[in-house]
């Protein structure tokens, strides 16, 4: 993705390479991109690439404004007026995207007196669809906090006063911040290292505190969280991957369990002991009071996106695959990802196999609009995943499968399960599905009716894999032992006519049969 941030870095880059002057001339969309940029370059002569040079490596965007770094030869900036010292800013919480109205505050990381810099994690909300960290625009000190945690908070509403701290505007827009800059900066090196301070910073005080705990420099660590925020499970990651810390490892910075699509096949036989209920028995003779739990956050999204589905004309078709060559191959792929760091299941096949079919049958990969007057062939294969968590059903998408391979869909696959399990999935996580497959075998189910999530028009639904005798062939008497697995799709009437399902269905399973026959349509 494409960001601000991205385009100036590309920006830097050029200056060491091309006069100013041409520079302007062919490559004005770069300023074009930072309005503030564009405007303070326009304002001077250009006298050399090193002008340039420190003015865009010292603008980094995040959060929505732009932290301004005031080149100066030898002097200092003016500060702010002193009466600004004692301004107190209300900082609203701005639209997370996806037309989300309201947010549950689900944590809280400060508290009144708080003091915060820019970046630092203020709270993390929980949207209808995803977690997301909210960060400070300001430097200052938390003078009042608006909401309780479990609190509905709206688009545009204040979270907290920030009194701001002494020096800074109340406008961040304009702030400059006093720094000299030496005459001989002259290396892109030395901008990126302004870049690399703050994407340091993009990690919540908890994360911090781990990595303090194993010695571990948030500079060192790749973050896979939203905008390159530093997550728990990347120190994780990094401790594991050094020899001396792999003891180390606390049990703080684990995931929690989740029922995930990632099959286990030693565990196919086993009987699954179901989740204890979270009413304790009570004494005999007596009846529990009603509990009334308001329906918020996950579960009502799943109101508006069932109620939303109800008008759908489902129909359903139903088949069995034979598996038995495909966990030959699987138990093969098996060793060879787990030396790579990666656990793969029978997932990532049922994946790349629907994605090699919604090719030959693309109306399948479709989205329809409202009034069912269009319908949306889209080119992305973004197959989304049923995942159940403690807070209920999420459905985020592997993105572009069909130019992924098997391995590369296990990696997404287990990064989606790992923030799932922690509830911090994003938005992007979320948006933008063309087709479902939801593994109900992974809890027990064998056949299902899988409702189609709007604007897509099918989705499929696995049951779970059981060894069952088969006639070898149609024209032999001799029994042989199989994987069996049931699937069950559902598709839109209006638009998906029983045929194309029942070919569509025919090729996955061509694929799920005879393995080789992946190998043959891959790209």
């Amino acid at each position: 993705m494409i960001t601000r941030r991205s385009i100036l870095i590309r920006a830097v880059s050029r200056f060491q390479t091309e006069p100013p002057n041409l520079y302007a001339r062919n490559h004005a969309q770069f300023y074009r991109n930072s309005s503030y940029l564009a405007s303070l370059i326009s304002g001077r002569t250009i006298r050399n690439c090193e002008d340039v040079l420190r003015t865009s490596a010292a603008y980094v965007q995040h959060g929505g404004f732009m932290r301004a770094h005031q080149p100066v030869r030898r002097q200092q900036t003016a500060t702010a007026s002193s009466s600004d010292a004692n301004d107190i800013i209300q900082f609203k919480l701005s639209d997370i995207g996806e037309g989300i109205a309201e947010v549950v505050i689900k944590e809280w990381f400060v508290k009144t007196g708080t003091k915060v810099n820019q970046f630092d994690a203020i709270c993390e909300v929980q949207s209808d669809k995803a977690s997301v960290t909210i960060t400070s625009r300001y430097d200052g000190v938390i003078h009042k906090i608006h909401y309780g945690v479990d609190d509905v908070a709206k688009v545009g509403s204040p979270l907290v006063d920030i009194k701001l701290k002494e020096g800074s505007m109340t406008n961040p827009m304009a702030k400059l911040h006093q720094e000299v800059i030496p005459d001989d900066m002259s290396s892109l090196q030395d901008a990126r290292s302004i870049e690399k301070e703050h994407v340091k910073s993009l990690a919540t005080p908890a994360v911090r505190r781990i990595a303090s705990e194993h010695n571990v420099k948030l500079s060192d660590v790749k973050g896979t969280g939203r905008d390159g925020r530093i997550l728990k499970e990347d120190i994780q990651r990094f401790v594991d991957s050094s020899q001396e810390a792999k003891k180390k490892i606390t049990e703080k910075i684990s995931a929690p369990s989740v029922e995930s699509v990632s099959r286990k096949p030693d565990k196919e036989d086993k009987p699954i002991i179901p989740k204890a209920s979270v009413f304790r028995p009570t004494e005999s003779g007596k009846v529990p009071e009603d509990v009334v739990e308001p329906i918020k956050g996950i579960k009502k999204a799943m109101v508006k996106t069932m109620s939303a589905a109800l008008q759908i004309p489902h129909f359903g078709y139903c088949d069995e695959v034979d598996l038995t060559q495909l966990v030959q191959l699987r138990s093969q792929l098996k060793e060879l990802a787990k030396s790579r760091g990666i656990n793969f299941s029978y997932m990532p096949l049922f994946i790349k196999a629907a994605s090699l079919a919604l090719t030959q049958y693309p109306v399948l990969n479709a989205h329809v609009d409202e009034n069912c007057e269009n319908l949306i062939y889209k080119g992305a294969h973004n197959i989304g995943v049923a995942i159940d968590t403690g807070n209920g059903l999420l459905v985020p998408n592997i993105k572009n499968v069909q130019t992924k391979s098997c391995l590369d869909i296990a990696s997404d696959l287990t990064g989606l399960q790992e923030r799932a399990a922690k509830n911090q999935l994003s938005p992007e996580d979320m948006k933008n599905v063309t087709f479902s497959l939801s593994n109900i075998g992974s809890i027990g189910g064998t056949y299902a009716k899988p409702v189609i999530l709007p604007p897509t028009v099918a989705i499929g639904a696995l049951g779970k894999i059981q060894v069952l005798p088969r006639y070898a062939d149609k024209h032999s008497d001799v029994i042989k032992k199989c994987h069996i697995m049931q699937v069950s799709w559902s598709a839109d009437h209006r638009v998906i006519d029983g045929a194309s399902m029942a070919r569509f269905s025919n090729l996955w399973k061509s694929y799920l049969e005879n393995p080789s026959l992946m190998l043959l349509d891959m790209k």
